[in-house]
């Protein structure tokens, strides 16, 4: 059983060489099977969706597609406590809670969807609590940045969040072979909960808390007065808002426009989307998370357009396969805006911080361990406004379709808002004089490659 580490510093060579490592690493381990699972358990909804009327239940297109988009909003609105989780009582103690919480959502779909006479208000309460899932994004990230020395950061968030990524690609793909495989739609959220009694297990007895990272609310309430704070909502609502929201809502779009096409290659996307990520950071730590950025929120407009193309192209045989692939790339591009936006935090917040330090006489070593709290509280809680986009996009599918008969009017609007986040990019963050706290943090910033 483990407890609270009480010395730990991670910018230190020796330490991290004969200690750091080694712990960091076991952390970032079973921190990854946990938000997997939340992850998976996330967006359960976006295929039992599109199974629910062929097994007895009578719902219409906006029906279905509430019940895709509502544990989106659910679990974008519970990453606002859970970011704060880790320093309030651990990282290790909240992994277990946060995992045990994941109980709740697959025995109630379970439940409700054994019964075809189930009332459709009950199924929305099914839906909502699957939103637990999305929570766990926040407070793992939250928890993992303090472990990593800044110049590994972008690799180890990025490794965290793709293992938390996956679990929608892994959902999308097992969830539709085991209700084929059986015919009972309660073995798409019953096959899950050996696993997330491991996770919590798993976390109890390998994880670790920080003494270091702990803080109060108010010490990390100063990041929403802070306008790189929000600067990097706007980026990574175009980022990890467009991974789950189009994650969410692929598979009831493919049957809506291609009803004729396989649903279970919905897949794919979070699949690539969630490779890239890793990469976006490793990128990102080479040549600066801010130029990358840029090129993706570009071609993320690009490829919305093409998306765009083979939908109004829907009657050709060869429309599908096009608009497959096209949004793959979407996916993937997305992955690598996902990887590199967060590693453009604990940049900027040790640039910012370093520079304070100079006018207040703060010590470097408490400056650092000041941004890595607010670095780590700023991950959790633009990641929580991100969350939206999987109650977003689905929506704004439903309302498109609703209009038009398709999703263009939607996509048009999400192509508008990289074209957007690449201006707020480059405005902010590549221009000669970054807007900081002074020119000399403008340097700071450079140098730390944003």
């Amino acid at each position: 059983m483990r407890g609270w580490i009480d010395r730990w510093e991670p910018d230190d060579e020796r330490f991290w060489e004969s200690t750091g490592r080694r712990v960091a690493r076991r952390n970032l381990a079973f921190s990854i099977f946990a938000e997997f699972l939340g992850f998976t358990i996330w967006v359960l909804w976006a295929i039992v969706a599109t199974k629910l009327n062929d097994n007895g239940f009578d719902f219409s297109t906006s029906q279905l597609f509430w019940l895709v988009a509502l544990p989106g909003l659910v679990g974008a609105t519970m990453r606002f406590p859970y970011t704060f989780m880790p320093a309030r009582v651990g990282g290790r103690n909240w992994t277990v809670v946060s995992a045990l919480l994941l109980l709740i959502p697959t025995l109630l779909l379970a439940v409700m969807v054994s019964d075809p006479g189930t009332p459709y208000a009950l199924m929305m309460l099914a839906a909502a609590t699957a939103g637990f899932g999305g929570g766990n994004f926040s407070s793992s990230m939250a928890n993992i940045s303090h472990f990593y020395p800044d110049g590994k950061k972008g690799l180890a968030l990025g490794l965290n969040a793709a293992g938390g990524n996956v679990g929608v690609a892994v959902a999308l793909l097992v969830v539709p072979i085991v209700i084929a495989s059986s015919g009972k739609l309660e073995l798409a959220g019953l096959v899950w909960i050996p696993f997330v009694l491991a996770a919590a297990v798993c976390a109890w007895l390998f994880m670790d808390n920080l003494t270091s990272a702990r803080s109060s609310f108010e010490d990390q309430r100063v990041i929403v007065r802070q306008r790189h704070t929000w600067l990097m909502a706007v980026l990574y609502i175009g980022a990890f808002g467009s991974f789950i929201g189009y994650s969410a809502g692929l598979p009831l779009l493919i049957d809506n426009q291609f009803p004729d096409s396989a649903v279970g290659l919905a897949f794919l996307g979070p699949l690539v989307g969630s490779a890239s990520r890793p990469l976006g950071g490793w990128l990102s730590d080479r040549l600066g998370g801010a130029r990358v950025t840029l090129a993706v929120f570009v071609s993320m407009a690009v490829a919305t357009l093409g998306v765009i193309f083979f939908i109004t192209q829907k009657e050709q045989s060869w429309a599908f396969a096009g608009f497959l692939a096209t949004f793959i790339v979407l996916f993937v591009l997305s992955g690598l805006a996902n990887g590199s936006t967060f590693r453009m935090v604990p940049a900027i917040w040790r640039a910012q911080t370093l520079e304070q330090a100079k006018r207040t006489g703060e010590s470097q070593d408490q400056a650092l361990a000041r941004a890595r709290r607010e670095s780590a509280a700023v991950l959790g809680f633009i990641g929580a406004v991100a969350a939206y986009g999987g109650f977003v996009i689905p929506q704004a599918y439903n309302g498109s379709i609703a209009l038009v008969g398709g999703p263009e009017i939607a996509l048009a609007s999400f192509c508008a808002y990289y074209l957007l986040a690449a201006a707020v990019t480059w405005r902010c963050y590549l221009r000669a004089k970054v807007p900081a706290t002074s020119k000399r943090a403008a340097g700071s910033l450079a140098h730390a490659r944003v």
